[in-house]
């Protein structure tokens, strides 16, 4: 598929989400067994225009004046991609599968800066938002704003128990990966432009051996901050599939104990094969029943709770989300809010 192709394709699932309110995910699957002519490729660079159309969905519709699919797209193609109108309307004209070419309408509106816009419009964030952001950033909270309306990088956790960040980042030196400017045993590979696919380094042997985890720094600097140590005694209460459980299984050396517990026993069903990958053996599950943590009472050196919130700090990967927040699953008031975070971690 050429561009025009691939633009009228993310209008068509932009505007699936929008008409059925279904993820942006299921979306795209759906597109893609619809139209199974289109490869690897073409299918990254639909889904980069639909999140990408969705990180800044504010900005985008506030030039446009239309928060539909068709202006969203074409805002990111000219804005996002840097592809002039002109260029274009020449492609679309020659493209059997291209969306009908920019009016002078559109092409006048695309030329809107954002000098004028309230404060909320730039940052891509909901209006109600606005104060809460401001009181936990201060001046800069435009600017975090719109780091969280970037494309999010590639995160992984080198394993000690397996390896080592010069090993690792060796290993996956095809794919620029660099080390985490934060946590302080990741490397990252930065995120790519326009059509660029983000590796599968699932399928890399490193992962496949247990050398690295993926994980966002986030994730990574709290399970550092908890300051377990060989021998403790350490409860993550809300283990999920066990990304930090792993990283504090690393942090004590595998000595001491780690109990991994989780409300929804589905959320568990990932750790067991990564355990086995890990090399971690110093982890209990413990499945959600009755009496689960009782004799754990009173022993604990160490307790994480990665409690449920709001899920800012997963806009740059969930951005439809953004924008299905409202004030009232939180209790909102003004000035006030639960997380933010541009590094997917909580800030309160």
């Amino acid at each position: 598929m050429r561009l025009p192709g691939r633009l009228s394709a993310a209008i068509e699932v932009l505007g699936d989400v929008e008409a059925r309110k279904r993820p942006v995910s299921e979306a795209l699957k759906a597109w893609g067994l619809a139209n199974r002519f289109a490869g690897a490729g073409d299918r990254a660079a639909i889904g980069n225009l639909v999140y990408d159309a969705l990180r800044r969905r504010a900005s985008h519709a506030f030039v446009m004046g239309d928060d539909s699919a068709r202006p969203l797209v074409l805002a990111v193609a000219v804005r996002d991609w840097h592809q002039p109108p002109e260029t274009l309307n020449a492609a679309f004209a020659d493209d059997a599968h291209a969306p009908a070419q920019l009016s002078d309408a559109e092409i006048a509106r695309l030329q809107t800066d954002l000098a004028d816009a309230p404060d909320h419009i730039p940052a891509d964030m909901p209006e109600w938002l606005a104060p809460s952001l401001q009181r936990a950033f201060g001046p800069d909270w435009i600017g975090e704003g719109q780091a969280m309306a970037g494309r999010p990088s590639l995160d992984m956790r080198v394993n000690a128990l397996k390896s080592n960040r010069e090993r690792v980042l060796k290993n996956l030196k095809r794919f620029n990966a660099i080390p985490t400017p934060f946590a302080p045993n990741g490397v990252t590979i930065p995120p790519g432009e326009r059509d660029s696919r983000t590796p599968n380094v699932t399928t890399d042997e490193g992962y496949l051996k247990g050398w690295f985890e993926v994980q966002d720094q986030g994730s990574q600097i709290v399970a550092a901050l908890a300051g377990a140590r060989p021998g403790n005694q350490v409860l993550d209460l809300c283990a999920g599939a066990g990304g930090k459980t792993l990283a504090l299984a690393a942090d004590m050396a595998n000595k001491g104990q780690i109990f991994a517990y989780d409300s929804d026993r589905n959320r568990l069903a990932p750790i067991y094969d990564r355990l086995k990958r890990n090399g971690a053996r110093n982890v209990q599950v413990r499945a959600p029943q009755d009496g689960a943590l009782a004799d754990l009472i009173g022993k604990m050196d160490r307790v994480i709770v990665d409690a449920p919130c709001t899920g800012t700090g997963t806009w740059r990967r969930r951005p439809d989300t953004k924008w299905k927040l409202t004030p009232e699953p939180i209790g909102h008031t003004p000035g006030r809010t639960k997380c933010h975070s541009r590094r997917g971690r909580c800030f309160r």
